[in-house]
C-alpha cells in the first residue's frame, strides 16, 4: 500500500483527537490546539501536554515509534517528563498514530526551527543546555537516531555530506546518543528544556550542536555563540563531519536559492573542509 503524503495542518484530525481524549480520558482544549505537517499538539484539562504524531510504518522500524516515551528513562536532562501514551495503526493507510502525555512545558519555545535574530538567553540558560547535552551524550541506547525520519547510518552521513563534500573521508568514530531535532522550536526559554523526542537516538558527536548551528546561521552572533558553547563537540572530527553533514542540507541539490543560510553555511564548510583535509 502506497503512503499517503499528508499535512496535518491541512487535514481533518477530529476523529483522531477524539480517540486519544477516549483512550487518554483526558480533554483536549480545543483553543490551545498547535498543528505541525506531522505532528498536532494540544494541553488537556488537567494541566498536561498532548501530542499526537503520525508516522508511516516504513519510518519506524526497530524504533517503535515510542521515543518521548523511551526518553524518559535519560537521566541528567532538562526535559518534560512522560507520563502516558496510546498508539494504534491506521484503518485505511500504512500509518501508526501515537499520542504522548507529558508535563507542561516550563517556558515557550525559543522561537521557530531557524531564528533570524538572537535571543536574550541567560547563561543559566546555556548551562543547563550544555548540561543536559552531555548529560545525554554520556548515556546509552539500542535507539539510532532518525533525523527527519531517516534512520541516521553510515550510509547516510556519506550520502549527504558527499553530495555537496565529495572529497571528504566521512568515516563516523564516535557515535553517542542525541535528541536528533535538536533546533529553537525545541527548546524553551527564560528556563531551558528540551522536548520531541520522538527521533532520538546513537548519531555521530556533535549532530545536536551540529543543528542549533545550522538554525542560527541567519544570525551570526547566535551561530558564533553556539559553536563556542559546544567547540569541545563542534571541534571533533565527528563534530566537523556533523557540521558538513548539517551544511550539506543547506547547500545541497534541493537548495533553496533564497535562503538566508546559504552564504555563511558554505563560508563554515569551507573552512571545516580544509581542516578534516589537513588534520
Amino acid at each position: 500500500m502506497t503512503l499517503r503524503s499528508v499535512d496535518l495542518r491541512k487535514e481533518s484530525v477530529e476523529s483522531v483527537l477524539d480517540r486519544v481524549e477516549r483512550s487518554l480520558g483526558a480533554r483536549l482544549m480545543c483553543e490551545t490546539v498547535v498543528r505541525k505537517r506531522r505532528s498536532v499538539g494540544a494541553r488537556t484539562d488537567r494541566g498536561t501536554w498532548v501530542r499526537v504524531e503520525r508516522r508511516g510504518l516504513d519510518r519506524i522500524g526497530g524504533q517503535g515509534g515510542d521515543g518521548i516515551a523511551s526518553a524518559e528513562a535519560l537521566s541528567g536532562i532538562a526535559k518534560p517528563a512522560w507520563l502516558a501514551g496510546v498508539a494504534w495503526r491506521d484503518e485505511t493507510d500504512p500509518v501508526m498514530w501515537r499520542a504522548d502525555e507529558t508535563e507542561l512545558l516550563p517556558g515557550a519555545p525559543v522561537g521557530n526551527a531557524v531564528l533570524a535574530e538572537e535571543p536574550q538567553l541567560s547563561g543559566e540558560w546555556w548551562a543547563s543546555m550544555n548540561a543536559s547535552l552531555d548529560a545525554l551524550a554520556a548515556q546509552h541506547t539500542n535507539r539510532i537516531a532518525t533525523p527527519d525520519t531517516e534512520t541516521l547510518t553510515q550510509e547516510l552521513v556519506a550520502g549527504t555530506v558527499h553530495s555537496v563534500f565529495p572529497d571528504v573521508d566521512t568515516t563516523v568514530t564516535d557515535w553517542c546518543p542525541a535528541h536528533a531535532d535538536f533546533n529553537w522550536a525545541n527548546v524553551t526559554a527564560p528556563e531551558f528544556c528540551m522536548f520531541d523526542w520522538e527521533d532520538w537516538g546513537m548519531a555521530p558527536r556533535g549532530l545536536d550542536a551540529a543543528n542549533l548551528w545550522g538554525a542560527s546561521l541567519v544570525a551570526p552572533d547566535l551561530a558564533d555563540r553556539v559553536r563556542i558553547e559546544r567547540r569541545g563537540d563542534l571541534e571533533s572530527r565527528d563534530g566537523k563531519l556533523m557540521t558538513l553533514f548539517v551544511a550539506a542540507k543547506v547547500l545541497g541539490p534541493y537548495a533553496d536559492p533564497d535562503d538566508p543560510r546559504l552564504e555563511a553555511a558554505r563560508d563554515t564548510a569551507e573552512r571545516v573542509v580544509k581542516a578534516l583535509q589537513t588534520g
